[in-house]
């Protein structure tokens, strides 16, 4: 699990933007902060009077210790950095598996308390029909027009194992985008979840693997399912964070949708190719 800091002891300072941060040992708060100022700042991404949408992985009515949500409290961080850097509105939804997840989870209390506004996810009528020219099979499906809408976009799931695709990361989490997602379970997931990231790539990508899930995902069984790594990573670039992200579950290179991304020119799957800062707060 440590392997994403191992050339940590020793190694030249990254300089200017990086292509991908990684922050390790602080509270999920502190490194979310640390990663985006590492990347410019939130004002980088969010300019005043825009709409943002921040879609989490919320699928699971499951409180926030058993790790099957993203943290409510890396949410809410994301939403006041966006409120901080003059957006207008900042938007959070996804498209549940259980009723009751947006209370189950904590998401939605923490959002409001931050200044945004849950958006519902369940209702197809807030679903566009999307064609998808650069697919390779997932070519047209209905897209959540908080997405398409927006001037931001920002994606932020947790790092989990999952059951079908391997990993739950920032290309997974465009599953809940997306209405018909029976669809891609059927017909080639990993090729579907590569293909649905052409729908719209997000502009800054966040991944809490603060708890991460390593087996029995994508919902887990209990609390013993989760490892405490107190890391967090942050890119534009949706391949390389799931690269990363692979590599902290050990599954460097093996997660086919991660290379599919790669191949499709979605971003760069080769950790070695990347300007990674790392950074440790304790």
């Amino acid at each position: 699990m440590d392997s994403l800091f191992a050339q940590e002891a020793g190694a030249p300072a990254a300089s200017g933007i990086p292509d991908l941060v990684a922050v390790r040992n602080g509270t999920r708060a502190e490194m979310v902060r640390k990663a985006v100022e590492t990347l410019g700042g939130m004002q980088a991404f969010v300019k005043p009077g825009q709409t943002v949408v921040i879609k989490p992985n919320i699928g699971w009515n499951k409180a926030p210790e058993f790790g099957a949500n993203t943290h409510p409290e890396t949410v809410a961080t994301l939403v006041e950095l966006c409120r901080k850097a003059g957006a207008k509105e900042v938007r959070v939804f996804d498209h549940c598996c259980h009723n009751g997840a947006y209370e189950g989870s904590g998401v939605k209390e923490a959002v409001e308390k931050a200044g945004g506004v849950m958006v519902d996810g369940g209702n197809e009528s807030q679903y566009v029909r999307t064609e998808n020219p650069k697919a390779r099979k997932f070519t047209s499906a209905k897209v959540h027009k908080a997405v398409l809408e927006a001037d931001v976009y920002i994606t932020c799931p947790p790092l989990k194992h999952h059951s079908g695709s391997e990993m739950t990361a920032c290309m997974k989490n465009v599953m809940g985008t997306v209405w018909d997602r029976g669809a891609m379970h059927k017909n080639d997931l990993h090729q579907c979840i590569a293909d649905a990231v052409y729908f719209r790539k997000p502009d800054l990508c966040v991944l809490d693997a603060y708890m991460p899930m390593v087996r029995n995902g994508p919902v887990g069984k209990d609390t013993n399912d989760l490892v405490e790594r107190k890391t967090l990573l942050a890119s534009r670039d949706i391949v390389a964070i799931d690269a990363a992200g692979a590599a902290l579950l050990n599954k460097a290179g093996k997660i086919r949708h991660v290379q599919l991304g790669e191949e499709m020119g979605l971003g760069v799957a080769d950790l070695s190719r990347l300007n990674i800062r790392r950074i440790s707060m304790a």
